[in-house]
């Protein structure tokens, strides 16, 4: 079967962007699906590392939240609102920057985001007031919500089909060593100096913007899609009769990306996309968003001692990620979202019921396995489920309405549901409730891609 999303025909030379880009010896070794060659390496790290500094300044805001309430005199819902506006202002740029990526690539994209966070970031220092702070937060958000979707989508578009969900999985964990990070800025920095100085630190983070653009080279799949496009359009303006694969392929590929998104043949996969990241961020936000104000407030815990745990929650939570992946690659996608859910679901039930400090360690470092383990195979799902010419389209849209559900609007039952009771006990039990939910939608409607090309899953 020859794929829809294949550059053209057998027998047929590369496409002249194809052609510009094979004068680089990165982009032929990315072009070979059956090794491992220094390029995918490259591009394994770029986006290994650029999911570290996301987990590092996502984390650092929430760990810092207890200091910075207390810097601007803010009450809890007025945080909650600070942090929902910032938030939905960053959807936006979960759909723009992969929608641009269609447009103009994966690699320059990458680059241009990751550069743009980096110099964002140490602005937060500055703020005078919380509004400034919240504005500020508005483009923070916009920059990171880019960036590990162009990441994910440049490996998946160049590793081989056997390791693909291991790659993406572990670089899913990298997160968890940013996390870590962000436990010791606030243990060593923050409760030192002040949540401002705290800031400062990620504006290292510029520098992996030219390793991105110096080491890893653009994705041969996106390459070969524009140059089929092109020669579709010259051909057409020529008069010359297009062959019917060629004229199916057109037809579709010309529609408005959204279009394209809920089309016949595509809705199904879009919907099931969208699903998985409702409960991914439901789950995460949940627990996550909230656990520094909960062992400030209601176990007494010092920034110090949160700042700590999160540096081992996060270093351990990168166990659950690298086992999913294996698992994910070796027996398929559902296991591993079985394995990582239950576990994470356990352990988490009996970390919310914890008497002792040392139950809370225990409990919360074992939960972390699954809790953070079941995002390998989630975000191999979304990577691999769409095809090239609206892979970033379709995956921004998915995620656009994952983040919306679970950061913006599930927020308000979270806080409800604490003032309510008084305790962040009943929200922190959603978490449990969710996991065994995606996992019974996992087994009904997710299928199984483990092995298969990219070409083979989405036409």
């Amino acid at each position: 079967m020859t794929p829809l999303d294949a550059a053209a025909p057998a027998g047929l030379a590369p496409g002249p962007l194809e052609a510009r880009h094979r004068r680089s010896a990165a982009f032929r070794q990315a072009s070979d699906p059956t090794r491992v060659t220094r390029a995918h390496w490259h591009i394994a790290i770029a986006n290994g590392l650029g999911w570290m500094f996301d987990g590092m300044d996502g984390v650092i805001l929430v760990l810092l939240a207890p200091l910075i309430i207390k810097d601007f005199a803010l009450d809890l819902p007025t945080w909650r609102t600070g942090s929902q506006i910032a938030l939905l202002v960053g959807i936006s740029g979960m759909y723009l920057w992969p929608w641009l990526a269609d447009r103009y690539g994966r690699r320059t994209l990458l680059a241009l985001n990751i550069a743009m966070f980096s110099v964002l970031m140490p602005a937060l220092a500055l703020a005078p007031s919380f509004a400034v702070f919240t504005a500020i937060r508005c483009a923070v958000h916009f920059a990171l919500n880019g960036e590990w979707a162009l990441g994910t989508m440049l490996v998946a578009e160049t590793w081989p089909a056997r390791l693909r969900g291991r790659v993406i999985s572990i670089n899913r964990g990298t997160w968890c060593f940013g996390a870590s990070a962000a436990g010791g800025i606030a243990t060593v920095v923050a409760a030192q100096y002040g949540w401002r100085a705290a800031c400062l630190v990620p504006a290292v983070i510029a520098l992996l913007a030219i390793y991105v653009r110096a080491g890893c080279p653009e994705s041969p799949l996106w390459v070969r899609v524009q140059d089929r496009k092109r020669r579709i359009a010259e051909a057409r303006a020529a008069g010359v009769p297009l062959p019917q694969e060629d004229a199916d392929w057109a037809r579709t590929a010309s529609r408005p990306p959204l279009s394209q998104v809920f089309a016949a043949g595509m809705w199904r996969n879009t919907l099931i996309a969208t699903f998985v990241g409702c409960c991914c961020t439901i789950i995460y936000g949940t627990v996550a968003g909230w656990m520094p104000l909960y062992l400030a407030r209601e176990r007494h815990w010092s920034t110090a001692e949160y700042g700590a745990f999160y540096i081992w929650w996060g270093l351990v939570g990168v166990i659950g990620l690298i086992v999913s992946g294996w698992i994910s690659d070796r027996f398929g996608r559902r296991p591993a979202f079985f394995v990582m859910l239950a576990q994470g679901a356990l352990f988490i039930t009996l970390w919310i019921y914890a008497r002792s400090d040392t139950a809370l360690w225990v409990f919360g470092l074992l939960w972390s396995i699954g809790y953070l383990g079941f995002w390998g195979p989630a975000m191999t799902l979304s990577a691999e489920i769409f095809p090239t010419r609206v892979r970033g389209a379709a995956n921004g849209v998915a995620w656009s309405i994952a983040w919306l559900v679970g950061f913006v609007l599930w927020p308000f039952v979270t806080v409800w549901l604490e003032q309510r009771t008084g305790s962040f006990t009943a929200s922190f039990l959603v978490c449990p409730v969710a996991m065994g939910v995606l996992a019974l939608f996992v087994w009904l409607y997710v299928p199984e891609h483990a092995r298969q090309d990219l070409d083979e899953i989405a036409t």
